[in-house]
């Protein structure tokens, strides 16, 4: 990679860069909302609004597999876009529920979970299609703008979406990711028309098989795959309590909720921003260590909240949480496209989404569990816990000794 090329991108991945920075917006908004309506309307605690995170994260863990298998057999532009229409559409109905006098916990759970199956195959397919439109020197450059978009939506998302329920109420900011959503599927109707991906077709057991022998026995993937797992059920076992932890115990209001959540994604915008930065002054194998690092930190900080009740350390804790992973996120994403066939792409990333993103019901369902036993408490202290064990798989591997990625090639 040429961290100093200013070569244009091609058109078709300026499009792709266009509805992510949409569909994220969406995802952010609704994700945002979904909590503050449960609290505030629905008078959910904690161990709700963990079940909720539980069903909203349930299709990354059933759905990446078959959709991962669908990348490689199918249009990908197809699948995006029919995907990112279901979003819109389980957005819209919430509104309508809520008019009707109809919403509840089941029904923001359910489609919640519905919206969900958008971001599931977006994800999946968005890391095969790149590298047929972008060539392989600027991968690295392409992944770090689509997470530059994401980082912007996660900055902007949650503030507006905890703002619009705060001053003008939950139908607004659902109907405002639903129009974000069908933005999204429009800019990704018009790009160029993709063939489902040519050879044999094979047993489905077979491909999956392959994909899994692959990531699994690949030094590289291996204990990134490992390191992202820890990491996911850690962060959703904070997730699963966070909104309920910081209305009841920090006194902060749906707005402030949407700032601290915001600062999450403005740490991403300075992550992703410097990674060319710092991708010129430290190894590859370093760069991808700094992510696991962070999160580490960050959740000490928010540890010590329980001590210290500080919006100020809350803003810290996220704002670290976002400048870490998000180089972590752009780095490992270009390494395993480096070291992946096309052709398998799709079923790789599905493995690695299942295990990782799959990971986020299993924390949800932890940190929803072990509040309504144990209390916030033991739920901070646990995903500190799981943080640490994140740091020390990737740190003992040999990723961390990867000078440039001119070694896996």
């Amino acid at each position: 990679m040429n961290p100093t090329d200013t070569t244009p991108l091609p058109a078709a991945f300026r499009r792709i860069g266009w509805s992510n920075l949409s569909a994220q917006f969406s995802e952010q908004i609704a994700l945002a909302a979904a909590p503050l309506a449960a609290v505030l309307l629905l008078s959910a605690g904690p161990a709700e609004t963990g079940w909720l995170q539980t069903a909203q994260t349930l299709p990354f863990l059933l759905l990446s597999i078959p959709a991962g298998l669908m990348v490689d057999r199918a249009s990908r532009r197809g699948l995006m876009v029919g995907t990112e229409a279901l979003r819109a559409l389980s957005l819209l109905a919430i509104p309508l529920l809520l008019a009707s006098g109809g919403l509840n916990l089941t029904w923001l759970a359910v489609l919640g979970a519905l919206g969900a199956v958008g971001t599931v195959c977006y994800s999946v397919a968005a890391p095969a299609f790149v590298p047929s439109v972008v060539p392989r020197a600027r991968l690295a450059d392409a992944n770090r703008w689509l997470e530059l978009a994401r980082s912007v939506a996660y900055a902007g998302g949650p503030a507006l979406g905890g703002a619009l329920v705060g001053w003008i109420g939950v139908s607004t900011a659902y109907g405002l990711a639903a129009g974000l959503s069908i933005l999204a599927a429009l800019l990704l109707a018009g790009l160029p028309k993709d063939e489902a991906p040519s050879g044999q077709r094979r047993d489905l057991l077979h491909d999956l098989g392959e994909g899994a022998r692959f990531a699994v026995g690949h030094e590289l993937l291996r204990p990134i795959l490992l390191t992202a797992v820890f990491f996911n059920i850690s962060w959703f076992i904070f997730q699963a309590v966070y909104v309920a932890y910081a209305v009841q115990n920090l006194g902060l209001g749906a707005t402030e909720v949407g700032v601290t959540l915001g600062i999450y994604g403005a740490g991403m915008i300075v992550g992703a921003a410097l990674a060319p930065y710092i991708a010129r002054r430290v190894s590859f194998g370093a760069l991808i260590l700094l992510g696991p690092l962070a999160g580490f930190f960050a959740a000490s900080v928010m540890l010590a909240t329980l001590w210290v009740p500080s919006v100020h350390l809350v803003g810290t804790s996220f704002f670290l949480f976002g400048v870490g992973p998000i180089i972590w996120t752009i780095s490992t994403m270009t390494l395993r496209q480096a070291v992946t066939p096309n052709a398998m792409l799709g079923r790789v990333s599905a493995l690695i989404m299942t295990a990782t993103f799959g990971a986020r019901p299993l924390g949800a369902a932890i940190g929803a569990s072990v509040a309504a036993h144990s209390g916030i408490a033991a739920c901070l202290g646990l995903a500190t816990a799981g943080f640490l064990v994140q740091l020390l798989v990737i740190a003992f591997s040999r990723v961390p000794r990867l000078r440039d990625l001119s070694e896996v090639a």
